[in-house]
């Protein structure tokens, strides 16, 4: 397949509204899409299905799949796309007060009651998007190579894109991994410095996915923590591996989704203060997104000469989730994008005002 196939393919499913999800996964060079058939709504509640998840913050909402069987599949492995230039202008950015005033909202509820830590986020619009969403996601796959960069569409729900750097969890066969993501900071050429304050928000992560995790694994592994880079930004990351007990999909999700990363801890108190403060639905952002239960076959030797042994091949079922975060919505010509950050009790209002500020250059530096 040709890659211009491959994206004539894409724009004759959007325009024909038709579902679609266009992806790929960070560190990687092949770009995969999902076309289904007709435009039927698949839903989940129990995640047992097998194909492509879209969640919501909320899962008391359901999720929306792509069934394997329901799509045709493509991939194709290019390391750039060829794009055309584009002319970037500014986001309407005015909301400053009211996010300042949600901020000191949260720090008075954690000072005052069980909260420890709540991710408030807020929605940044902009008028006069003119590109094509599926050149938006070319840009996106040339930009942010450390990320679950994608395009997912269904006439019934809307067109979102992204470019996530948060894995939720990967689980292949028994291994379960997930990472916790905290602190962020620009990138500016020097050495990162964290403070006392973004270490505790990340521990706060850490803890929380070893605590979760606990009842279904058998055993935990714990990573240092390392500073990465996730587009202009960095992060603390540390990785989480452990064996699953028993792959019970939809246990891990409710055990995980959401985290103290995009909703805070303890989950509950945190949820239901985002739910009733925010005043706005964040709906897909901060949910989750990927592959579910897809088959993929090992062979025990690399090496495909060696027949005999590719003859022992495994089959393990395989599903990896990515946050979705550092993403948009398409509604027309209209683009909404949203940001938050992690609020604990010595945050300062302005400064966590400049961290969105800074997340929304990730899509504003790939928007037209």
């Amino acid at each position: 397949m040709t890659i211009d196939s491959f994206f004539e393919s894409l724009y004759e499913q959007y325009q024909n509204q038709l579902p679609f999800v266009v992806y790929s996964r960070p560190i990687n060079s092949i770009i995969k899409c999902w076309l289904q058939k007709d435009d039927v709504l698949h839903t989940t509640s129990n995640f047992n299905e097998s194909g492509f998840v879209f969640a919501p913050f909320d899962l008391s909402n359901k999720s929306i799949v792509f069934p394997v069987d329901s799509c045709e599949h493509q991939s194709i492995e290019i390391s750039q796309l060829p794009q055309d230039s584009y002319a970037n202008t500014a986001l309407n950015d005015i909301k400053k007060q009211e996010h300042l005033e949600l901020v000191a909202r949260g720090i008075n509820a954690i000072t005052n009651g069980n909260l420890k830590k709540v991710v408030l986020s807020r929605k940044v619009q902009k008028e006069n998007v003119k590109e094509h969403p599926i050149d938006i996601f070319k840009r996106l796959f040339n930009t942010y190579k450390n990320a679950m960069v994608y395009c997912w569409y269904h006439p019934k729900v809307g067109l979102w894109l992204g470019a996530t750097p948060e894995l939720l969890f990967k689980v292949e066969g028994k291994q379960l991994t997930t990472i916790s993501l905290a602190g962020t900071q620009p990138q500016n050429g020097k050495k990162a410095v964290w403070s006392e304050k973004e270490y505790e928000e990340q521990q706060i992560v850490t803890d929380y996915i070893v605590d979760q995790v606990k009842p279904h694994v058998s055993s935990i592994n714990v990573s240092k923590t390392n500073t990465v880079s996730a587009g202009n930004l960095l992060h603390l990351k540390t990785y989480v591996t452990s064996l699953v007990k028993e792959t019970n999909l939809k246990s891990i999700v409710e055990a995980l989704h959401p985290t103290p990363a995009v909703c805070g801890f303890p989950k509950a108190e945190a949820k239901e203060f985002i739910l009733h403060n925010e005043n706005y639905d964040r709906a897909y952002y901060t949910g989750f997104l990927g592959e579910l239960n897809l088959k993929q076959s090992k062979t025990r030797n690399p090496n495909r000469r060696n027949v005999e042994n590719s003859a022992y091949g495994t089959l393990k079922t395989v599903s990896n989730f990515y946050v979705n975060l550092r993403c948009m919505q398409l509604i027309g010509t209209k683009a909404i994008v949203y940001v938050g950050g992690g609020i604990t009790k010595d945050s300062d209002p302005e400064k966590e005002w400049l961290e969105t500020v800074n997340k929304t250059k990730t899509i504003n530096n790939i928007l037209g």
